[in-house]
């Protein structure tokens, strides 16, 4: 990723993650929800990420559009998300949805669980 694309968007998300969000938003019946990305204290390293589909901006959230998805951040999880790219795995040994924190200083094997 560029620096001006870092500088644009705080976090990223691949084609294929945008991909997979649009596949999951259509299948609920959710075309109008943003995906809601935030990290909360739990999990075997300390943080932890959360995704969601969510209709409401509140005051605090920065919202990205990329790929056609509206990306929802709350400035609290801004701070552990700057520069991280949110990607999609998928097949026979896919993880499903991926993140790639450069502020992350240690994660554990579940993927979802990191310390900053």
């Amino acid at each position: 990723m560029d620096t001006a694309t870092q500088e644009k968007y705080a976090i990223h998300i691949s084609e294929a993650a945008a991909t997979q969000v649009a596949r999951i938003s259509d299948k609920d019946g959710k075309q109008e929800y943003g995906l809601r990305v935030a990290v909360q204290g739990g999990g075997c390293s300390g943080l932890t990420y959360k995704l969601s589909l969510d209709t409401v901006e509140r005051p605090e959230d920065k919202v990205y559009m990329q790929h056609g998805v509206k990306l929802l951040v709350d400035g609290k999880s801004l701070i552990y998300l700057v520069g991280t790219e949110l990607d999609y795995s998928g097949g026979l040994n896919g993880k499903g949805f991926v993140f790639s924190n450069p502020n992350a200083t240690k994660t554990c094997g579940c993927g979802t669980s990191f310390a900053a």
